[in-house]
């Protein structure tokens, strides 16, 4: 099968990736890798669950982008990993996260081979390069 442009981003693992200095997962994250997968030619798409904007270090910022559909926000009380994943599945895409989403497994039996682990350090994106394999 061969993977589509599209690659679906776990928010809310990416925005913990690198933490501010309070110890908040960092929105700039998010933009961070939304730029990186842009730059290599890829359309990301950021999910998040309804509860980060309660714990990010901008919520206004957060909030923004979802306005502008920027990321899109999972509905409240429900699990994003599902949208993620569900997603990805109906897009052929790959998952940026360093989830390993071990409970979806048997649902998702592609998730090994099309998950890509990622490193912020000082703001810089580092992705696993599995994109484009």
């Amino acid at each position: 099968m061969t993977l589509s442009e599209v690659v679906v981003v776990d928010g809310a693992n990416v925005a913990y990736a690198e933490l501010s200095q309070k110890g908040e997962p960092k929105v700039s994250n998010l933009m961070a890798v939304r730029h990186a997968l842009k730059k290599k030619g890829y359309e990301p798409i950021l999910i998040v669950d309804a509860s980060l904007r309660h714990q990010v270090d901008d919520p206004d910022q957060l909030e923004a982008l979802i306005d502008d559909q920027v990321i899109r926000q999972a509905p409240a009380g429900t699990d994003a990993d599902y949208f993620i994943l569900e997603i990805a599945e109906q897009q052929g895409a790959y998952v940026v996260s360093n989830d390993e989403f071990e409970r979806w497994r048997d649902q998702y039996p592609w998730i090994e081979r099309r998950r890509v682990p990622l490193m912020i350090v000082k703001g810089q994106v580092e992705l696993y390069e599995k994109l484009g394999e």
